[in-house]
């Protein structure tokens, strides 16, 4: 009896329990390794546990999601941060509250059997680009970084499946793509190990995907931005200990959006990509302030920013909201 009185004047102390706040992500892409965190810690209850009632939309591209977040169609979007910049230039009401990959996934990247592991390697190679998109707009300061020039190998020009059917058909010797994306969409292709030469493992950095709200939506909703980016946050870290599983989520959720085997080493890709440079020992999400000038001072340089924008990373994103 004692009992009894002690758990009913518990709940009648504890209120009546708050409903969970329905949240939409919206991805930068289908469903492949990258995005496994965020199947995990819906799984795991991560985000149920901070209130959040999560759910996930796949995305045609970063421009797309960060037009939809931006019409109010989705709350957050999963972007490459980027391009979700040069976005806010053009008026999309946007902002970065978190940023995952801190470290380039950018890379040149071909079969190992091709032995090209350097950039002296590409000399008198084919590689297969994508006119306009992130990286082709960044592979002429990684020319200039390596002292490599136009003249030094071919081009062949396509979308990104084009780029994938080049190098799977020997028309192209690598391709301009991310260590956890195309390269595992090659070795899924073909069941041939792939080798990246990563752009930023000589002197070319960029952030690259995160998340980003509707600017009146991060004034009128502080809160859920707050209890949203800490489950983030912890899903992150989750799925960075326990790869095998967070991969297992994400393929339960989602069967067809890859091979196991192979979004394990995209996951694990991703993982290592959470923490910045100039910040290694922040928790995920938290960027640097020098990561984001360099990254600016690139996209200025080379990406298409007005010069006005140089120095001025605090207009795109912000840290205040992260735990």
């Amino acid at each position: 009896m004692k009992k009894l009185m002690l758990a009913v004047c518990a709940m009648l102390i504890a209120g009546p329990a708050m409903a969970a706040d329905k949240v939409t992500l919206m991805l930068n892409w289908y469903v492949y390794g990258e995005h496994a965190p965020f199947y995990y810690g819906k799984e795991k209850g991560i985000y149920a546990k901070h209130g959040i009632d999560l759910d996930i939309q796949e995305g045609r591209g970063s421009g797309v999601t960060t037009q939809a977040v931006g019409a109010g169609s989705a709350d957050f979007g999963y972007v490459d941060v980027p391009t979700m910049m040069r976005a806010t230039i053009k008026g999309a009401p946007v902002t970065a509250v978190g940023v995952a990959l801190q470290t380039s996934p950018m890379s040149a990247m071909g079969f190992v059997d091709k032995n090209i592991r350097k950039p002296a390697d590409i000399k008198g190679k084919t590689v297969a680009v994508t006119p306009g998109d992130s990286m082709s707009q960044i592979w002429p300061l990684f020319l200039k970084k390596t002292g490599l020039k136009d003249s030094d190998f071919k081009t062949v020009s396509g979308d990104a499946q084009t780029k994938l059917n080049a190098v799977i058909n020997n028309q192209a010797d690598l391709l301009l793509g991310y260590v956890m994306d195309q390269a595992i969409k090659l070795q899924d292709a073909v069941h041939k190990p792939v080798y990246p030469i990563r752009f930023a493992d000589h002197g070319v950095n960029m952030v690259s995907s995160g998340f980003i709200v509707q600017k009146d939506y991060l004034k009128e909703k502080p809160d859920v931005v707050k209890r949203f980016l800490r489950a983030a946050t912890k899903s992150l870290e989750e799925a960075a200990k326990n790869p095998e599983a967070a991969v297992d989520a994400m393929l339960a959720a989602k069967p067809k959006s890859g091979v196991k085997e192979t979004a394990l080493v995209g996951m694990k890709n991703t993982a290592a990509l959470y923490k910045g440079p100039d910040n290694p020992k922040d928790r995920p999400l938290r960027v640097g302030r020098k990561n984001m000038d360099e990254t600016l001072a690139l996209l200025v340089e080379y990406g298409g920013l007005d010069k006005a924008s140089a120095g001025k990373a605090g207009d795109y994103y912000t840290n205040e909201y992260l735990p």
